[in-house]
C-alpha cells in the first residue's frame, strides 16, 4: 500500500523543535537567526513543560547575515506555511534532520497536520519522496522489495521496493507488526536494504520521517526501545492555539485543499545540490572540548536519575551534538554553544530514556527529567 508524494518543505525561524506541551512560539525569521534560541529563557534553561515560553524581542535587523543555503530553508519553511500552520517547531525539526542525515518520529493526536506536514515538505524540495501506509497486513518485504520470478530470463530479479527513495514517509508506523517495523533498521542505521544476501545502497539523501498516533492502543505495536533510538528526533505536535485554528478555518472556507497542494501554491524551492551544501557547512561548525564534556555529562547524568531504569546512550550523545551543530547554524553560527544543547536536547533525548514502572504510576515523564538535568548539570563557561 504504497504511493508517491509530490518531490518536499517549509516558514519563518521561530522556536527550536519542543515537546507538545511546550506552546509554539510565533517569533520573526530575524529573531530565529538572531542568535538567541527563541524558547530558551534569559537562564539559558528550556522553558519547562506546561509554563509559558520566555519572552524574546526580535531585533530589528539580524546580527548574523544569511548565506545562499540558509536562505533557501527560509524559503523551504515559507513553503511549508502555505500548508501548516502553528507547526513551527516541527518543521525547524524536520530540517534539522535534513541537515544531519536523521530520521524523525512525529506524534500527535489525530488532525494535526503529521502527515500534511511531510507531504508540504515534500512538495517545496526536489527530491523523490514516497509514501507508505503502515498496516496490520503489511510485509517486511512491500517496504524493502523482493525478488519476482522472471519466466523469461529463468532468474529471480529484485523490485526495489518504496524505501529506495530521498524521503520516506512512514504513516501511522505503530499499526503494523514487529517483524514489518524492524525491516526499517537496517536502512536507518546503515542506509542500505540486505534481501537474500545482497546488500544494495538506499540513495542519498535518505531520511526517514514515521508518524504515530500516542491516543490508541487497541490495534497497535508501540516501538520498541531498540528502533525508537534510531530516530534522531521524536517531536510531539500540539494542539495549535486558538488564533491558528482560526486560521485554519478561514483557509478552509476559502478553498484550500489539503490534497491538492499545488493549487495552494507550494512550489519546489531546494534541490539536492542545496542539501549537500547546507550538509557541508554543519559539518563544519566547531564544537569546543568543553561543549562536547557537557553534552556527555547531561547524558551521563540521565543514567543515574533515581526515576530512570535507562538512561541516554552514547548514541543519543551523538545524537545531540548533531543537532546542537544543525541548531548553531540555523542561528547563524559558526560555532556551538552551550544554548544550542539546552535548546535541542528535550526533543533529541526524550525518547531515549526508559522510566521505571513507579515513577510513571506518580506522572513522571521524560521531558521532565531532562528539564531537571538541565538544571543541575554545570554549564561550561
Amino acid at each position: 500500500m504504497t504511493d508517491s508524494l509530490p518531490p518536499s518543505a517549509g516558514q519563518p525561524y521561530p522556536t527550536p523543535p519542543g515537546v507538545g506541551a511546550l506552546p509554539p512560539v510565533t517569533d520573526s525569521p530575524e529573531s530565529f537567526f538572531a542568535g538567541t534560541p527563541a524558547s530558551v529563557p534569559p537562564s539559558g534553561l528550556p522553558t519547562p513543560m506546561g509554563a509559558p515560553p520566555a519572552a524574546v524581542t526580535p531585533p530589528s535587523t539580524p546580527r548574523f547575515a544569511l548565506n545562499p543555503a540558509q536562505e533557501t530553508l527560509q524559503r523551504v519553511r515559507a513553503e511549508v506555511a502555505k500548508a501548516v500552520v502553528g507547526q513551527d517547531a516541527a518543521v525547524t525539526g524536520l530540517l534539522v534532520g535534513l541537515l544531519v542525515g536523521g530520521h524523525v518520529l512525529l506524534e500527535g493526536v489525530p488532525g494535526v497536520a503529521k502527515t500534511l506536514l511531510v507531504r508540504a515538505l515534500s512538495a517545496s524540495l526536489s527530491l523523490e519522496t514516497r509514501r507508505v501506509q503502515f498496516t496490520p497486513d503489511l510485509m517486511p518485504g512491500d517496504v524493502t522489495g523482493s525478488l519476482i520470478y522472471n519466466a523469461q530470463a529463468g532468474e529471480f530479479d529484485f523490485r526495489p521496493g518504496p524505501i529506495f527513495t530521498n524521503l520516506l514517509l512512514a504513516d501511522e508506523i505503530n499499526r503494523t507488526p514487529p517483524k514489518t517495523q524492524a525491516a526499517l533498521l537496517e536502512a536507518m542505521e546503515e542506509h542500505q536494504v540486505s534481501v537474500d544476501g545482497n546488500s544494495r545502497e538506499l540513495p542519498d539523501p535518505f531520511m526517514v520521517v514515521a508518524t504515530q498516533n500516542p491516543v490508541e492502543y487497541e490495534g497497535t505495536y508501540p516501538l520498541p526501545e531498540a528502533q525508537l533510538d534510531r530516530f534522531l528526533l521524536k517531536i510531539v505536535l500540539p494542539i495549535p492555539p486558538r488564533e491558528d485554528e482560526i486560521t485554519v478555518l478561514s483557509r478552509h472556507a476559502a478553498g484550500f485543499n489539503p490534497s491538492d497542494l499545488k493549487a495552494a501554491g507550494l512550489t519546489q524551492v531546494a534541490q539536492a545540490s542545496d542539501l549537500v551544501t547546507a550538509r557541508e557547512q554543519v559539518a563544519r561548525v566547531r564544537v569546543d572540548p568543553q561543549v562536547s564534556g557537557y553534552i556527555v555529562d547531561l547524558c551521563r547524568a540521565t543514567r543515574s536519575a533515581p526515576s530512570v531504569s535507562l538512561g541516554v546512550s552514547p548514541r543519543g550523545a551523538t545524537a545531540l551534538l548533531k543537532t546542537a551543530r544543525a541548531w548553531a547554524w540555523l542561528s547563524g553560527r559558526d560555532f556551538v554553544t552551550p544554548d544550542d544543547v539546552k535548546a535541542m536536547a528535550v526533543v533529541t533525548l526524550n525518547h531515549r530514556i526508559g522510566i521505571r514502572t513507579e515513577a510513571q504510576m506518580d506522572g513522571q515523564q521524560a521531558a521532565g527529567i531532562i528539564t531537571n538535568v538541565l538544571a543541575t548539570v554545570p554549564v561550561p563557561r
